[in-house]
């Protein structure tokens, strides 16, 4: 099963709520602000936001005003780039990873269209910005959807209807 882990889903949390503010007031927010707001255990939020910063998406400002703003402009910030700075890279299986080979590549009969799929999620995650996810509404993010070759690696698969395509 592919799925975010909680530090990476709370720090997707965490930024979308910066760019909120960002929007608003352009006000620095403290890790007790975005914790309380968002429902995030204040001692996980502080390290993730540490992270944040050291990987180049937060700044943190000392003093009685301080707190966290965004390094970059949302638009700039996708969701790829996020999840690869909190778990490190995103794979599908053993064998996209550089150092870890299976054995069975010369005549796997899956690796192919599992590398299509895997590829395709990249691409997918990538062109999902913080800016993107400040969308009120499903519908907003739902002209994202999945590649046509994700589902249709060689020809569509009849027991998918189309709206299984759509990123929600």
């Amino acid at each position: 099963m592919l799925r975010l882990t909680k530090k990476a889903d709370y720090s997707l949390i965490a930024l979308k709520h910066f760019a909120a503010r960002q929007r608003e007031s352009g006000d620095s927010l403290s890790a007790k602000e975005v914790a309380d707001n968002c429902g995030i255990p204040l001692p996980l939020l502080s390290k993730l936001l540490q992270k944040l910063g050291k990987t180049g998406f937060l700044i943190s400002e000392y003093g009685t005003n301080g707190g966290y703003r965004l390094a970059r402009d949302p638009k700039l910030i996708s969701a790829l780039e996020v999840i690869r700075a909190i778990d490190g890279p995103v794979v599908l299986a053993n064998c996209f990873t550089e150092t870890l080979h299976c054995g069975h590549s010369d005549r796997c009969t899956v690796r192919r269209p599992l590398k299509r799929i895997h590829e395709a999620i990249l691409r997918l995650l990538e062109s999902v910005s913080i800016e993107d996810m400040l969308q009120d509404s499903d519908e907003d993010l739902s002209s994202k959807t999945l590649p046509h070759s994700l589902v249709a690696l060689q020809g569509s698969p009849k027991h998918l209807a189309p709206s299984a395509t759509a990123v929600k």
